[in-house]
């Protein structure tokens, strides 16, 4: 169970690391930035601490997954970036495939 709560809060880290990364204006802005780095960090030494139980491919595919969709969704009412449906279709197929190739794919990981 704690795995899967390390791939969660590495999930939100590096979903909070890429809205500073938009925030940060292209590196100018010293906090944002520092926001960024850390929640890089944190994201990634977070989810080599999954990858110690939950096979890459199937983290991946969730860390994809829902990355992108908690990013448009934070995006949309922090940012002001709205969604058309277009833009919606071509996410959830974005996250469909990541889920097919990660997770019935016996080629990915192997």
């Amino acid at each position: 169970m704690k795995n899967w709560l390390f791939l969660f809060a590495a999930i939100v880290a590096e979903v909070i690391a890429t809205l500073a990364l938009k925030a940060s204006d292209g590196f100018t802005r010293p906090w944002p930035t520092v926001v960024l780095v850390a929640g890089y960090g944190a994201a990634f030494y977070l989810l080599s601490l999954t990858l110690r139980a939950i096979p890459v491919g199937i983290a991946y595919a969730i860390w994809s997954g829902v990355g992108i969709i908690l990013i448009s969704a934070v995006a949309w009412f922090w940012y002001g970036q709205k969604l058309d449906l277009p833009a919606i279709i071509g996410m959830a197929l974005i996250v469909a495939g990541v889920i097919v190739l990660n997770v019935f794919s016996k080629t990915v990981g192997h």
